[in-house]
């Protein structure tokens, strides 16, 4: 028997009880006549005692572990004389009275603590270790309890869980596929999935009304902290349904997995179209945590001889409260700078102090009175002590710089708290967006999304003036200014979706070759439809307070797409090439 528990278990009402434990040595204290060792395993840490004057044997043999090594000790378990509060196995010990050492370790590279020494890209190549730390291991039960609690709600919702196909047809929309030459069919090649997403409309024509699956996907795209080669999505499918009843399912979704997993209860989501979220926080996927929104100035702002604004197609600013003595020059102009950089690409900032007098300050005096801040000041809901900070420029630019601008404020002030949940739903995307150097528009979401029933007619006139007006039924969640899924009632309707491929820029025959098996389907009675997709990775670090999704992936890649644990990708044999029927263009070393 290598355990009569595990390393998590013992407890006062233990005390006096000959126990078995295996695990990891995780720290080892060798007081001269004596040893105390930490044994750990997946489920918690043990004190393990070896006391020379008692078994000399022992104590000998004790000292020749090392850090990591894989052991099993019995022993008789008393109450600690130093408790650990810490510690669930605080208030007691093991006297061992056998050691047997099952494995030997290397010393590790870096040290196996929450706290590691380890820097990422050391840690990645040596995943292995890295995920017996014990916060790594939490992020992966966390993930496996939510994994659980989905399957639970969407089972009792008569949800049915559908595996779809891995190898797949690759399609011009959307991000690049990750591509697998076919042995048996030389010169042509399989796509790994973007998504399940024409595979569960067809289950919806197949009549399985209800469709769900934790599902793995591939976009070969650029990485970041929140973006991974491949991810996975929980993805869904109902029949018969609208935008509505569909929101008030996955809203449930979402409430029940707080509630599981973290013991909070959610408040009615709200609910933002597309057009205010960008005007008030210049996003798509607004952190609604803190105010600040944003205030049009163009009216009180133009014609006054500032040629910045006089020229701007929009100036638009926020409102920090209580700032105005906090932000001295040297601050602010460390802050003009800081939206100057190419990430954010400003041309400059404005900035108005509302003084405790009120009087104002700003680096615009010279062309503007108190009586016209004054007027900023309503607008903006000021109040004295507030600072203003104001951008202008090309209307779509600068809400975005803005909307960074905001951020970026929030977080110095300390408003950005990752344990305080703002979820809320963003509805009524536009269908297309028109590429001004492709000459075309591009779908929103994707290719299959419904526009609302109201502009089917503008969709249909051929004008493409109503074109960039076109509403979808389309929505996403976000949480905390991310967006963590999202969705759309889709096109059930042959002729539509036809016209909807047209507008994309496919020809009839392209539409047919690429997406014939669908458009055929809906001629076989498809239902009225749609869905949503969240990303399980990103809900997992949100829902933990977490920025990157790395750790809540037990073999993730870096940013560079690289596995460094296995160093994949790699080159293939030569004999592997010529069976694909695939030249060899790369140079190669080995």
């Amino acid at each position: 028997m290598y355990r009569t528990h595990h390393c998590g278990a013992l407890r006062i009402a233990h005390v006096g009880q000959e126990v078995t434990l295996s695990g990891w040595t995780d720290a080892i204290r060798d007081f001269g006549a004596m040893n105390f060792l930490d044994l750990r395993d997946r489920y918690g840490i043990t004190q393990v005692v070896f006391a020379g004057a008692d078994n000399a044997d022992l104590y000998q043999q004790s000292r020749e572990l090392g850090r990591e090594f894989v052991i099993r000790v019995t022993g008789i378990v008393r109450e600690r004389s130093n408790k650990n509060p810490n510690r669930a196995t605080g208030e007691v010990e093991i006297v061992a009275n056998a050691l047997e050492i099952l494995n030997r370790s290397k010393t590790p590279p870096f040290t196996i603590k929450d706290d590691t020494d380890g820097g990422d890209e050391l840690r990645m190549k040596y995943r292995y270790l890295d995920l017996r730390r014990t916060i790594i291991q939490k992020n992966l039960f966390f993930r496996s309890k939510l994994a659980i609690e989905i399957r639970n709600y969407l089972s009792q919702q008569d949800f049915i869980e559908v595996e779809t196909p891995n190898l797949i047809k690759s399609t011009p929309e959307g991000a690049r596929d990750f591509v697998v030459p076919s042995r048996m069919n030389p010169g042509q090649f399989y796509a790994l999935p973007q998504s399940p997403q024409t595979f569960k409309q067809l289950l919806m024509v197949s009549g399985f009304d209800k469709y769900f699956q934790i599902v793995k996907c591939f976009r070969d795209e650029d990485l970041r902290s929140d973006r991974q080669p491949e991810f996975t999505q929980i993805d869904c499918e109902m029949s018969f349904v609208t935008q509505e009843d569909i929101l008030n399912t996955f809203e449930g979704l979402t409430k029940h997995l707080f509630k599981k997993a973290l013991k909070i209860d959610l408040p009615t989501f709200p609910r933002m179209t597309y057009d205010e979220a960008l005007q008030k926080y210049g996003s798509d996927k607004p952190d609604i945590r803190f105010e600040m929104t944003f205030s049009e100035l163009n009216d009180l702002a133009k014609g006054k001889g500032f040629p910045v604004f006089d020229a701007a197609e929009l100036v638009v600013g926020i409102c920090v409260p209580k700032q105005a003595a906090n932000y001295s020059n040297k601050h602010l102009n460390e802050l003009t700078e800081w939206v100057k950089r190419p990430q954010i690409g400003a041309k400059g900032l404005i900035w108005v102090k509302y003084e405790n007098d009120g009087s104002f300050k700003s680096s615009a005096s010279k062309f503007y009175k108190n009586s016209d801040f004054e007027t900023w000041a309503h607008r903006f809901g000021a109040s004295k002590g507030d600072l203003m900070l104001i951008l202008s420029g090309e209307t779509d630019k600068v809400r975005k710089q803005l909307g960074e601008l905001r951020l970026e404020m929030g977080f110095r002030l300390g408003l950005r708290q990752p344990f305080d949940f703002k979820p809320l739903w963003v509805v009524d995307f536009p269908l297309l967006e028109w590429d001004e150097d492709a000459q075309r528009f591009f779908a929103m979401h994707h290719p299959f999304t419904s526009p609302k029933k109201a502009d089917i007619p503008k969709m249909l006139s051929g004008d493409n003036a109503q074109m960039k007006a076109l509403r979808a039924d389309a929505y996403d969640l976000v949480l905390n200014g991310v967006e963590i899924g999202g969705g759309s009632i889709r096109i059930h309707d042959r002729a539509l979706q036809s016209k909807n491929f047209k507008l994309l820029g496919f020809t009839p025959e392209q539409a047919e070759a690429q997406f014939g098996f669908l458009l055929g389907a809906f001629e076989y009675g498809a239902p009225p439809h749609g869905g949503i997709a969240f990303g399980f990775d990103r809900l997992c670090s949100v829902m933990s307070g977490v920025h990157t999704i790395r750790d809540f992936i037990a073999f993730p890649k870096n940013n560079q797409g690289r596995d460094i644990m296995i160093d994949a990708p790699s080159y293939i044999d030569d004999s592997q090439l010529t069976e694909l029927s695939l030249e060899v263009k790369a140079v190669k070393t080995i």
